[in-house]
């Protein structure tokens, strides 16, 4: 990390002060730029907690997130789920996994707020550290307050609402954890190599190239079809391979995030690496455009709350808000992506399996109650509400899922 005199003269370090301080003004916390947001989990992890640790985590979100957890050389334990919104059911988790855990991570799903005041509460009254993933949820607020601002740490990432491609932010509570999380951030960082330097600095005049003679609108369409197609999740499982043999090994060899890379770099090859000043660029102009974004989205939501009779409990019975994706309930998940995909509306972000099924007992303490998770994963459609008008025709004549068994 720059010293304050070195960050003076580096044009790159000015740049991610700049991102820096964006997210200061919007949790009001300290702020340390990370080159991906599954680096800036596992910083959060490594400061807040201990080897051997458990960790009350949802089993429907994404794998990677359940390896950096392993990474941190923790035992993820999985929640029982709402069904309204696939988030954390605070009143169901039993007395005995309270007492076990050491901390929680938050997902908020698809921006949907996780139960964040009675999290905070549980979590204060028996010092157990509360971990925000706000991947999916950097507009989202509750109560007034912005995501990012109730646990001790937040993990943000940049390649989702901010569209970024790289980049997250770690904010943290206590100002004196930063200078730690600083230190496991650049054991693990990796500077760009000379090749995706000059990549890098030849990227701002192609891009005004592409952007003047037409091309880009199609090459960002392009782009999200390869994305939505190719996976390294095999035989067109939305789980990766869990290779238990390897996982095994990795575990007994404790945290660490090189030991886990095989499945942490998973559809994001370059997640250690620092971003350059290209991208630094596109992170700062898109933060400077989310109220943009965010009322796009807002309209996206309001037109399928209109709309459609099968949206998720927490979304046709609250107040539009501006989300990642709108998770519809349908009957048969599969065919209706197949539908979607015919009328050029991609779905991607599917978190099935649960995890603890996925992983099993040996590598997962698995929930006290399955079911609700088991439901949600099968049933919720996430959608981009930027794509709504698109998805629209086709989910219009889905029909919803069987209720949710007792």
């Amino acid at each position: 990390m720059a010293t304050a005199a070195m960050a003076a003269m580096d044009p790159q370090a000015r740049l991610e002060r700049e991102v820096e301080a964006w997210f200061t003004r919007r949790t009001g916390r300290e702020a340390l730029f990370m080159p991906s947001g599954r680096v800036a989990l596992y910083c959060a992890l490594r400061v807040l907690t201990s080897p051997g640790d458990r960790v009350l985590m949802s089993p429907a979100t994404d794998d990677v997130i359940y390896f950096v957890v392993l990474a941190a050389g923790l035992r993820p334990v999985a929640a029982p789920l709402s069904a309204a919104d696939g988030n954390i059911d605070v009143d169901a988790v039993p007395a005995k996994v309270w007492a076990d855990v050491r901390a929680v991570v938050t997902t908020n799903l698809y921006g949907l707020p996780d139960r964040m005041p009675a999290l905070l509460r549980r979590c204060e009254a028996l010092g157990i550290a509360l971990v925000e993933d706000v991947a999916h949820a950097i507009e989202t607020e509750v109560d007034g307050a912005p995501l990012g601002t109730f646990g001790a740490a937040a993990a943000f990432s940049l390649s989702k609402h901010v569209d970024a491609h790289c980049g997250g932010v770690l904010a943290v509570a206590d100002p004196n954890l930063r200078r730690e999380a600083q230190r496991v951030r650049d054991e693990v960082l990796v500077e760009r190599s000379r090749k995706r330097r000059f990549v890098d600095r030849a990227k701002p005049a192609a891009k005004a190239l592409l952007q003047a003679t037409g091309v880009m609108g199609h090459l960002r369409a392009r782009r999200e079809a390869a994305a939505a197609r190719y996976s390294e999740r095999p035989g067109g499982s939305h789980r990766m391979e869990l290779a238990p043999d390897a996982l095994r090994q990795a575990v007994a060899g404790g945290a660490s995030l090189a030991g886990f890379n095989r499945w942490v770099r998973v559809d994001r090859h370059d997640y250690p690496v620092r971003p350059g000043a290209a991208d630094l660029h596109r992170i700062l102009a898109r933060l400077r455009g989310l109220e943009s974004d965010r009322e796009r989205r807002l309209r996206g939501v309001e037109l399928m709350q209109r709309e459609l009779a099968t949206l998720t409990p927490a979304i046709a019975e609250g107040p539009p808000r501006p989300l990642f994706r709108v998770p519809v309930l349908v009957a048969d998940r599969e065919a209706a992506m197949a539908a979607l995909a015919r009328n050029g509306a991609l779905v991607r972000y599917i978190y099935d399996l649960p995890l603890d099924d996925y992983a099993g007992a040996e590598f997962m303490t698995p929930s006290p109650a399955p079911a609700p998770a088991r439901w949600w994963v099968r049933h919720a459609l996430p959608i981009d509400p930027l794509k709504a008008e698109a998805a629209l025709p086709v989910l219009r004549s889905l029909p919803p899922p069987p209720p949710l068994p007792l």
